[in-house]
């Protein structure tokens, strides 16, 4: 298993990503990554006024892999993430769904400790996830802090320890990174930040030829979830349930009417996030709705 340092950061998906290292299809790496501040917020003193934001959401990586081309899928199974032992939030105006209604800056130092985060004397179970994780580019930049079909700031909590995500490969190697990892997060990030905190994490890496989703798409237990992320929630709540209808009639040999239909009946639209540029939906469909697996139906 290879290592990918800390040491090698991005803040921005493109077209132009150069590899920090390459990996083969079928090798396990081992990313270390930095917390969603940086490593800035170590007190509760530390709030985001303070910040330097050029050093925010930043994603190690990138890792190219070996024969991934333009029209290919890049498959990353997450196998594990080990957690540092504290992590960070913050809110304040301006910020999050609430944004009108908070009234100063807050950080929060959040003990993580016997698989639980501590806020105060509450205990939550952890429920580690990635929240930032992509691929180059076709043809413009995205911030580490923005989500699109590349994938980037998704926030999806489905995204942790037996999550298989599939993403559209646009560039020769594909170049994966990730970051922002969170001990745990509710759906929507409310606040616009979860519990921040420096890990590692150990994903496998591989690829499908000549096939490829036009968003990602996660499979975790026997769910299979769309994640569309765009300016605004309605339009990403349509724009997942068009690809969750497309992938029905696929599945199913449906016309595109009767796809809707069997929709409506059995496919779930959520929120992954509200607080970023982009935000991201979630169409869940039941693995036994589709019938077969995710890289037989692209």
């Amino acid at each position: 298993m290879r290592t990918v340092s800390m040491e090698h950061q991005v803040y921005a998906f493109s077209d132009r990503m150069a590899p920090a290292i390459w990996s083969s299809p079928g090798e396990r790496l081992l990313f270390e990554a930095q917390d969603a501040f940086g490593g800035q917020v170590r007190t509760s003193s530390d709030t985001l006024p303070g910040l330097d934001f050029s050093r925010i959401n930043p994603a190690t990586g990138p890792v190219g892999i070996e024969g991934a081309a333009c029209g290919d899928t890049l498959i990353v199974r997450i196998e594990a993430i080990e957690l540092a032992d504290e992590g960070a939030i913050v809110t304040g105006p301006g910020l999050g769904v609430l944004a009108d209604e908070m009234k100063r800056h807050v950080a929060k130092i959040l003990p993580v400790r016997e698989r639980f985060v501590w806020f105060d004397d509450l205990k939550l179970p952890v429920q580690p996830m990635i929240g930032v994780i992509g691929v180059a580019t076709s043809d413009r930049t995205y911030p580490t802090g923005t989500a699109h079909c590349h994938g980037g700031n998704m926030d999806t909590k489905e995204i942790g320890p037996g999550a298989t995500v599939y993403f559209p490969v646009a560039q020769s190697g594909g170049l994966l990174a990730l970051g922002d990892v969170h001990a745990v997060m509710g759906d929507g990030e409310v606040c616009v930040s979860a519990c921040e905190v420096d890990a590692e994490v150990t994903v496998h890496v591989d690829l499908i030829k000549g096939r490829q989703p036009s968003w990602p798409i996660l499979e975790v237990g026997q769910s299979v979830y769309i994640l569309v992320s765009l300016p605004t929630i309605q339009e990403a709540l349509e724009e997942a349930t068009r690809q969750a209808t497309k992938l029905l009639q696929i599945a199913r040999c449906l016309s595109y009417e009767e796809a809707c239909m069997l929709a409506s009946l059995a496919v779930d639209l959520r929120v992954s996030q509200l607080v970023d540029p982009n935000k991201t939906a979630k169409a869940r469909i039941p693995a036994a709705v589709l019938g077969a697996p995710i890289s037989e139906l692209l």
